[in-house]
């Protein structure tokens, strides 16, 4: 016999799947420990990413730092039920606006004794991983059921 899991949480609201929201959260979490953990990169050991940003921008101590701040923030996010699901759209967005510089790094990659952002395996590695990691978030947003909003005083 099968378990129904879908779960109606009070009279008249929609029915909740808790393996999806579970599904949600335990991919949530994990993202933002990768996201936790690679915004502190950026300011532990910035110079890898300044390598890497692309040469168009300019100020690429600026870029990192803003990017370092935007993942932290998504990974920060991410592990508050309440706005997992914006928090996953937004980190979808911030891989798709972080995507040049990881074209900039395939291209620049290769050289005498290249560092971890120069191997060209990892760098080449890493176009199609930004793929997933959008796949990734937008999974998270689609199993994160948005919370209704509070009735709040009638508008005038």
């Amino acid at each position: 016999m099968r378990h129904d899991r879908r779960v109606t949480p009070r009279p008249g609201a929609a029915p909740v799947d808790t393996r999806a929201e579970t599904q949600g959260a335990v991919a949530g979490w994990l993202m933002a420990l990768l996201l936790l953990y690679t915004g502190t990169l950026h300011f532990v050991s910035p110079s890898g990413f300044e390598s890497i940003v692309p040469h168009f921008l300019g100020a690429p101590a600026f870029w990192v730092d803003a990017s370092g701040v935007a993942e932290l923030a998504c990974g920060l996010a991410l592990t508050v039920r309440a706005v997992r699901r914006t928090a996953a759209l937004a980190a979808a967005v911030l891989f798709v606006v972080v995507f040049p510089a990881n074209i900039q790094m395939a291209l620049d990659s290769g050289g005498a004794d290249p560092d971890l952002f120069h191997n060209p395996v990892v760098a080449w590695g890493r176009l199609p991983l930004q793929i997933l990691l959008v796949a990734w978030a937008l999974f998270i947003a689609s199993r994160t059921r948005a919370r209704p909003r509070r009735a709040g005083p009638p508008a005038r």
